[in-house]
């Protein structure tokens, strides 16, 4: 799986340490981690927690990632800007408990972590776990065991009506402010593993007229 890792403005400074953490609990599973900032806080191109989403939609529509780890200060902003794109479903995720419960009752394919409320001693050890519980199997398995079947069917139902309720990202990218999405997408990271890892050929010609 390629795991996205997007930090936006507020929550420059704890990318490295983030990054770290995930590193740390998916490696051994045979993950990848791809890391599209912001590296810093000085870091030149500045993400809004908006443009967290807009860059979130643009790796999980084309491939270029399987799943985002994303966040704010309280997570909550993040989580409302992934989740207007379509096929991306995000959670809030706050612990271990949530991050596992999500992978597998909801199955979706990003998350939303606060990094600033309720992050101080031992912060670090809590990301490992969240990301431990959140990757250690394979999504919508369901939880408790006699819910699976209707929880599956749910998820699927969900699926269909985000079809219906979304609308094609390319329509969106076009239509959304130009200055908004190139800047969402104008990062380092985007230059150095989207276009390798992007399998839409349409969805990566659009981010190369949006760049130039």
């Amino acid at each position: 799986m390629k795991i996205a890792l997007i930090n936006e403005n507020s929550q420059a400074a704890k990318n490295e340490l983030i990054f770290s953490a995930l590193k740390k609990a998916v490696s051994p599973l045979g993950h990848e981690v791809f890391n599209y900032g912001m590296y810093g806080a000085e870091d030149q191109n500045s993400l809004t927690y908006v443009q967290n989403g807009i860059l979130a939609a643009v790796l999980l529509n084309s491939g270029a990632a399987d799943f985002v780890v994303t966040g704010c200060g309280t997570g909550e902003g993040a989580m409302l800007a992934c989740n207007s794109f379509p096929k991306v479903l995000c959670g809030h995720i706050q612990s271990p408990l949530d991050a596992y419960l999500f992978s597998q009752v909801n199955d979706g394919n990003c998350v939303a972590i606060p990094f600033a409320e309720n992050f101080g001693w031992g912060g670090e050890l809590k990301l490992e776990y969240i990301f431990e519980k959140l990757f250690c199997a394979p999504g919508g398995g369901g939880y408790p065991p006699e819910r699976v079947v209707p929880e599956q069917r749910n998820k699927k139902i969900l699926d269909s009506v985000k079809e219906i309720t979304h609308t094609d990202i390319l329509i969106i990218l076009d239509k959304l402010d130009r200055e908004l999405v190139k800047g969402a997408l104008s990062g380092e990271g985007v230059k150095k593993y989207f276009f390798a890892n992007c399998k839409d050929e349409a969805i990566a010609a659009k981010v190369k007229e949006i760049l130039n």
